[in-house]
């Protein structure tokens, strides 16, 4: 664990410490011939080296991941899109932590355990994880759906796509971790600050209608979090 632990670090140092916005676009424009890439592969080499105390037994764990992370930084830059960009980011960093791993394995095979992670508690925790946001998002949206006061709302159809979605599954996850951690001051915390940046604009704006259809919908959202929180604290312990 040790072994992956250190070349995880390199890594990410490497990925978003020690490579600035100007080489990500470099690397963009001229994709194989861009000298930023060798670079970043270099900064790559020698976090590698300083992690690994430049010991010589790890030569073949040093091989693997640098090589993998060239041709998977080479593939990115062929491969996306403007459009899918954000996509081709996710999977290139699961490709480098597979690879890392891998590099691990190589040098000291390890064994994973189905069972082990297929644990009642983990299945619970899952479990809650997926009622906590998408679940809820459609309970919450299904019991408010039939007064909607946001068609026709100038200002509501300016926002981010899907921005409310997104904002309600943020919500709900750190209510669901303060509960779980004991710390209902954050609940607290959260519920005041989510009613001073929202509701204050609603007040102002002197729609009643849209500002009940808020409340009632935030009402909801926290409900149904501290209740996913309170059972995962019950069953899951």
């Amino acid at each position: 664990m040790i072994l992956f632990l250190k070349l995880l670090v390199a890594h990410l140092l490497g990925d978003f410490v020690f490579q600035p916005k100007n080489w990500v676009k470099d690397k963009e424009k001229n994709k194989i011939k861009s000298t930023k890439l060798y670079a970043h592969i270099g900064i790559h080499a020698v976090l590698l080296l300083l992690f690994l105390q430049f010991n010589p037994i790890y030569w073949n764990v040093f091989l693997p991941v640098i090589i993998s992370h060239y041709l998977v930084d080479l593939g990115k830059l062929y491969l996306q899109k403007k459009k899918n960009k954000r996509l081709f980011f996710f999977l290139d960093q699961i490709l480098h932590i597979f690879f890392l791993g891998l590099a691990t394995y190589i040098y000291s095979p390890f064994k994973v355990s189905i069972d082990a992670i297929l644990t009642q508690q983990n299945l619970l925790l899952f479990a809650c994880l997926i009622f906590a946001t998408y679940t809820s998002s459609i309970i919450i949206n299904t019991l408010i759906s039939k007064w909607n006061p946001e068609k026709g709302n100038k200002s509501i159809e300016q926002s981010l796509a899907n921005a409310g979605k997104y904002i309600g599954f943020l919500e709900r996850l750190l209510i669901f971790i303060f509960i779980i951690i004991n710390q209902w001051a954050g609940v607290g915390f959260l519920l005041a600050a989510k009613s001073i940046f929202r509701f204050g604009d609603l007040t102002a704006s002197k729609d009643r209608k849209l500002t009940e259809y808020v409340l009632i919908g935030t009402l909801l959202s926290f409900g149904l979090a501290i209740l996913t929180g309170l059972v995962y604290s019950y069953y899951g312990r």
